[in-house]
């Protein structure tokens, strides 16, 4: 393991040398603040993603960006999954509760140049809600104010051609300020983006295969949003009110034939998503003892038609409501034991009501509450960390169709978590840990109506009656510094829910089940190279002292995962990801990545035909104006070889589908300079330091 250690050590720690120092320069009248970024951070339970300096995944949207973070698998019959684990998705540190096409449709119509950075939090511990499952992914939006008026423009326009020009483009205004007793922050924008989607549903028993579905789809999503907080300053204590508003309204215009049918169909989505969120933060003397309270709410209202424009009739005219109301304690404090150590304890209760109609008629009211407490101990002894906490959980879910009540679920549960973490030095760590864990369907996933496209022999619906999930997780990591790792992870799952494809007769039926057990292997590996070491040889590399957002270098990433399923022989699968970062002369950054899969392997029931994610993107970007203009042009899927295709186990279809993935254009980060010479600090920077904490909006 030393051996291990001390590789991975020599490989990183002359590409991460300078990254760890903060340079101060104090002049006359004036304060400058440098401060370096890390374009990846590694912690025991975390991997951090910078998005704002990076030009390379802040130049689409949101999805687009997710997608080309090493490890993290975005698709539509696997979900959202990084390293093997599904993601809950947070939005600020708070749970979208939403998911399938409407987390796609949200994502996608997000501009990834207002996000900040994002956590995959692997291993989440006692302090976050049991029903996080098998991991979470935080989303952070830019939401930090200096004291001075602040603001920043950011843009972009991109296009695909792959059949015809389709455009996107998107802008937004993020102005923010702050004076000793409150703070303020206002953030406004849009985008407007074309697609297409090609798809195929072929049954393939026979010779030559029967077409099913074929479908040729335009799409325009729309997204208007605008996000507000107020924080006040209470002496040590603060108050913190968050508004935020989305809303979506989408276009799908859809040519299919198929056997027995030809159609023309139009479908509509609006979506209002609305949230409020006021917390209370209690400070002491003691800066690392702390007291939270916070109370949120939430509402989703979504509104799905489609209809045949041939006939000129109505197909779906389906809507929800979502209410979700939660209110949480958290207290921290250190106490002695061994070097050092913390206790924290918490508890939560929430609500969550969901109630769907068809044609006006209620087919499902659905109603869960949640009650929880924790309790946490943290403590250090010498090189050693240690974690040890639990969360008991009460649940109540009730709830009916328009046929029948829905199986009850009320159970009080336990899940324990420990960690153990040993520090070989200053960054390089090997964690075990292990945290017990569940999911609740989501109510994308128990929806009875259809939200998708359907034609005559394809259908969509969800499942009233599936039941929660539950994960055990085990996960072994050796970490040097923060961009070199390799893991293991493993979950037993037990009622894991999946999306299945059977067929009756010629017609094809979508929807979720529950598989009564199965587990999750996954294996990690991530190297930087600094291409200087082929040059000057490592030992003149690790002399040299230079910044790493000014070199050349390599990203190697590899993952392999295996999907074991009782009763099915199933194919693990190979995942590789390559950056390459070349600094050009006068600062031009060029970055290169490509992503691959092997074929063969299972996604749940689902076997792949074609690589996943096949793609070659290129960006090249460069500041201006003293770093306060960032122009950024990128090509992404220069090859247009990324396709999905997938066949279903005990089922004769093949799945094939393909976006207009390749696309190109520019974006621009424009940081409106100020009067003030304080400004020459980054006012989106995050927080890296304790004593900056009374400068962040919202929570």
């Amino acid at each position: 393991m030393k051996k291990l250690a001390l590789f991975l050590t020599l490989i990183s720690v002359s590409f991460l040398s300078a990254q760890e120092k903060l340079s101060d320069t104090v002049k006359l009248k004036e304060v400058e603040i440098k401060k370096e970024r890390k374009a990846i951070e590694q912690k025991a339970d975390r991997t951090i993603f910078d998005f704002a300096s990076q030009a390379h995944l802040n130049s689409g949207t949101v999805l687009e960006g997710l997608k080309k973070l090493p490890g993290l698998i975005v698709s539509d019959v696997a979900g959202m999954m990084y390293q093997g684990k599904q993601l809950d998705v947070y939005l600020d540190a708070r749970p979208l509760n939403i998911s399938s096409n409407e987390l796609t449709a949200f994502l996608e119509g997000m501009p990834a140049n207002t996000i900040e950075k994002v956590e995959v939090i692997t291993q989440p511990g006692a302090e976050f809600p049991a029903t996080s499952g098998g991991a979470i992914i935080n989303i952070i939006t830019s939401k930090n104010a200096k004291k001075y008026l602040s603001a920043t423009y950011s843009s972009g326009a991109n296009f695909t051609s792959y059949d015809k020009l389709r455009s996107r483009f998107n802008n937004s205004l993020l102005i923010s300020a702050k004076n000793n007793y409150f703070g303020w922050q206002f953030n406004v924008g849009q985008s407007y983006r074309e697609s297409a989607l090609w798809s195929n549903v072929s049954k393939i028993d026979i010779s030559p295969y029967t077409n099913l579905s074929d479908t040729d789809a335009d799409r325009i999503t729309r997204l208007y949003y605008a996000k507000s907080a107020l924080t006040f300053d209470l002496k040590k204590d603060r108050l913190l009110l968050n508004y935020d508003i989305f809303y979506n309204n989408n276009d799908a215009y859809t040519l299919a034939n198929g056997l027995g049918f030809v159609s023309d169909d139009a479908s509509q989505t609006q979506i209002v998503r609305q949230e409020a969120v006021a917390t209370y933060q209690r400070r002491f003397e003691n800066r690392d003892k702390k007291l939270d309270f916070r109370f949120n709410f939430a509402r989703n209202n979504s509104d799905f038609d489609l209809s045949n424009r041939i006939f000129n009739v109505n197909v779906l005219d389906n809507n929800s409501l979502q209410d979700y109301v939660n209110f949480k304690v958290d207290y921290s404090q250190p106490i002695k034991v061994l070097d050092e150590g913390k206790i924290s304890v918490g508890t939560l209760i929430d609500n969550l009501s969901f109630e769907t109609q068809s044609f006006g008629t209620t087919n499902l009211d659905y109603d869960r509450r949640t009650m929880a407490a924790y309790a946490e101990f943290q403590t250090t002894f010498k090189k050693f960390d240690f974690i040890v906490g639990t969360r008991a959980e009460d649940y109540s879910i009730t709830g009916n169709t328009d046929t029948a009540d829905l199986i009850p679920f009320k159970q009080f549960r336990l899940f324990p978590n420990a960690s153990l973490q040993y520090n070989f030095g200053s960054q390089i760590f090997f964690n075990v840990n292990y945290n017990k864990k569940i999911s609740l369907p989501s109510t994308s996933s128990l929806n009875p109506n259809n939200t998708n496209y359907q034609n005559q022999n394809v259908v969509f619906s969800g499942n009233p009656q599936l039941q929660p999930t539950i994960y055990d997780n085990f996960e072994v990591k050796l970490s040097a510094f923060d961009y070199a790792f390799i893991s293991y992870n493993m979950s037993s799952i037990h009622n894991q829910v999946v999306n299945r494809v059977l067929l009756n007769g010629n017609t094809v039926s979508n929807t979720s089940v529950n598989v009564p057990d199965l587990k999750i292997h996954n294996f990690n590996f991530g190297m930087p190279l600094p291409y200087m070491l082929f040059t000057k040889g490592l030992k003149e590399t690790m002399k040299f002292d230079f910044n790493p957002d000014k070199i050349n270098f390599l990203y190697i990433y590899t993952g392999y995962q295996l999907h074991e399923i009782p009763g099915l022989e199933t194919k693990g699968f190979w995942t590789f990801n390559l950056m390459s970062q070349l600094v050009l002369p006068k600062d031009i950054k060029f970055i290169t990545e490509f992503s691959t899969t092997t074929t063969g392997g299972n996604y749940y029931y689902f076997v792949s035909t074609l690589p996943f994610n096949n793609s070659l993107d290129f960006n090249i970007s460069r500041k201006f104006l003293k770093d306060q203009l960032t122009v950024s042009i990128d090509i992404d899927d220069v090859l247009n070889s990324n396709k999905q295709g997938f066949t279903s186990v005990g089922t004769p279809i093949l799945l094939e589908n393909k976006y207009d993935t390749r696309r190109f254009g520019f974006s621009i980060n424009y940081k409106i300079p100020t009067k003030n010479k304080l400004a020459k600090e980054d006012p989106n920077l995050l927080n890296k330091e304790k004593k900056e904490e009374n400068n962040s909006i919202g929570n």
